[in-house]
């Protein structure tokens, strides 16, 4: 194997501990809001709840059920991939994956935010928190970033 090779091994093996580090973090989090969504379910409260409280409901644990799909993808790739040397494959899709589940993870952070926002406000006021939610989670983590991205192409470029 040459020098250039190893390189590209070492860069990937790089890669993907950074990427396997990052989702343990992005892991935590969606596992927690996951089973704290579940428990509303069985509340003496939830009972009580209209028809637009429960799809509500339902639509930000899916989201948050996709997001754990997404975003633990990329280990089990690893594992049924990684002695086939395909770490290339696995990095090239564990960032997809890894994106995906960070756009339904900021759905469900954004339903999460919405349900509390309708016990406690209702109405037109508690949609325009989710809202504000939703703008802050798809900014942050998506909006600033890529133009950011851009703007460096954009530099590099003569």
């Amino acid at each position: 194997m040459s020098e250039a090779e190893e390189s590209d091994q070492r860069r990937l093996a790089r890669n993907l501990n950074e990427l396997l580090q990052e989702l343990r973090v992005a892991q935590a989090g969606v596992q927690i809001l996951f089973g704290f969504l579940l428990s509303i379910a069985f509340t003496e409260k939830y009972a009580t709840m209209g028809g637009y409280i429960r799809v509500t409901h339902l639509v930000t644990v899916l989201c948050a059920a996709v997001a754990v799909a997404f975003l633990t993808a990329p280990a089990a790739w690893h594992r049924v991939l990684f002695r086939q040397g395909r770490r290339e494959q696995v990095v090239r899709s564990g960032n997809t994956f890894a994106l995906t589940g960070l756009a339904f993870l900021a759905l469900a952070m954004t339903g999460t935010v919405l349900l509390l926002a309708e016990i406690i406000l209702s109405g037109w006021p508690a949609v325009v928190v989710g809202a504000v939610a939703f703008a802050v989670f798809t900014g942050l983590w998506f909006v600033v970033p890529f133009a950011s991205s851009q703007r460096a192409e954009d530099s590099e470029r003569p």
